[in-house]
């Protein structure tokens, strides 16, 4: 008979994860080999990937942001050699979007930072809206044309450009840099200047890093397989989307956005994608 592990090691297991806890320190914490633990997190990876699919559909988003957050698969990008496959190994790039009034984040993709990646990202995105809605990025270039691929005129798009002191040596060198300036500049149709921001968006980023361990910076925690990434990182967004209570909203951005009618708990989310 195969050694089935119990729904409430399960349970236990999840909730490590997406508390920020690493592989090793569940396995600790749950008492459950990290082999069981890497293989449960696939697992319920990929239902989340479902789940998320299915539920981010006919959204009334009106306006969202979009940044990318840097991670790296088996080794930099700096370390690969010619025995490497480059599309899945190396830095890593997962792109996000964040609608700025329920704080949903409907789509995610995770690839390279390039045009391509971009475009499969926008045009997923644009697929699971139902009307126009403003976007706001960085300057970083395919978002330009790829944008333009994804909505056509049917947006209202701007860039936001910020500026940093110099970065600091010695004390306080890791301490976040202090904004010194910002040049809004639309692109496309006419976005409201005063909704050009990336501010929600770099705040899920530090959620990201704070909650997926393998993101975190400055430590020595990576993927050494880029299904381990996917997985982890769509199970994080489930747990965000559905379970986390949003400080400033006191429900969950699933609830804010009309998705659920309730908080769901990590059972629900185990039993959803198991």
């Amino acid at each position: 008979m195969a050694n089935v592990l119990r729904q409430d090691k399960r349970e236990t297991v999840i909730r490590c994860l997406v508390d920020g806890a690493s592989i090793r320190a569940t396995e600790r914490i749950a008492g459950v080999h990290r082999d069981t633990i890497l293989r449960l997190l696939v697992n319920v990876g990929a239902g989340c990937e479902r789940l998320l699919d299915e539920q981010m559909r006919n959204l009334p988003c009106r306006r969202l942001q979009v940044d990318e957050i840097w991670g790296y698969v088996g080794k930099k990008q700096r370390h690969l050699t010619v025995e490497d496959d480059p599309t899945r190994t190396g830095d890593t790039w997962t792109f996000v979007a964040i609608d700025a009034d329920t704080k949903l984040v409907p789509v995610y993709r995770i690839g390279k930072r390039d045009y391509a990646t971009a475009v499969d990202f926008l045009s997923d995105l644009a697929g699971r809206l139902t009307n126009r809605v403003q976007l706001s990025s960085d300057a970083l270039a395919a978002y330009v044309y790829a944008s333009e691929q994804a909505f056509g005129a049917n947006v209202d798009y701007g860039q936001i450009v910020k500026s940093y002191e110099a970065e600091a040596f010695g004390p306080g060198r890791y301490s976040p840099p202090h904004v010194v300036g910002a040049v809004r500049t639309p692109i496309i149709g006419e976005p409201a200047m005063a909704h050009i921001s990336t501010s929600f968006i770099e705040r899920q980023n530090l959620t990201m890093r704070m909650n997926i361990r393998r993101l975190t910076r400055l430590t020595n925690a990576f993927s050494k397989k880029i299904e381990n990434l996917q997985a982890a990182v769509a199970l994080h967004f489930a747990h965000y989307n559905f379970c986390r209570v949003h400080q400033t909203l006191r429900v969950t951005p699933a609830m804010q956005a009309g998705l659920a009618g309730h908080v769901w708990s990590v059972k629900e989310i185990v039993e959803a994608t198991g």
